[in-house]
């Protein structure tokens, strides 16, 4: 008698469905609202039935949870990345507003979703994911700050949220333009937020 798979062997046998229920939620969540769908409806927009949703996610929550994480995750790697490989402050911060302005433009479904979400989730994960957050914003702070040395904390603080709320008014409004178009808007606007000339 051959033994059940265990479920690492089931990830490694159809790696891509996880994604696919991630995407489905995404899509789903950023058009109808989060609370408004169901398990049944992730699954029909995925093409999954049955229990094939629960051998990757216990319950809705969990999925939400990994759409967040899953976020948060590809803005904090490319700023390691970033913060790793520039060679001055004023590329690195060039750099960090071209990769949010990406992870917004293709991720855009996902990044609305955790702007109107992230206070529905259980306390433990949304105090994980706002600590992430806040790190994140301190990369923008910490390359910033030397580039304007005339600004108070305070102030750089303000010109990074700034920064990142331009980048990220394009998720609740359809502006029509091309993707090359709509970043190289943004980037223009965001440079400006932060008072430094694009690299």
């Amino acid at each position: 008698m051959t033994a059940a798979p265990s479920p690492a062997t089931r990830a490694r046998r159809d790696p891509g469905r996880r994604e696919l229920i991630l995407t489905a939620a995404a899509e789903l969540a950023a058009r109808r609202g989060f609370h408004t769908i169901g398990m049944a409806d992730i699954g029909a927009e995925a093409g999954i039935v049955g229990s094939g949703l629960y051998r990757h996610f216990a319950s809705k929550d969990a999925i939400l949870v990994a759409l967040l994480d899953r976020v948060m995750n590809r803005l904090q790697d490319g700023a390691v990345r970033i913060l790793a490989e520039a060679p001055d402050d004023a590329t690195a911060l060039s750099a960090l507003v071209e990769d949010h302005i990406r992870v917004a433009i293709e991720d855009r479904s996902v990044l609305a979703v955790y702007h109107r979400e992230v206070h529905n989730l259980p306390e433990r994960d949304r105090r994980r994911l706002r600590r992430a957050q806040r790190h994140y914003l301190e990369d923008w702070v910490h390359v910033l700050a030397p580039l304007r040395p005339e600004l108070a904390d305070g102030e750089l603080r303000l010109a990074v949220h700034a920064a990142i709320g331009a980048i990220q008014s394009t998720l609740f409004f359809r502006s029509g333009l091309d993707p090359a178009r709509l970043a190289e808007q943004l980037a223009r606007m965001t440079h400006g937020c932060l008072g430094v000339p694009a690299r």
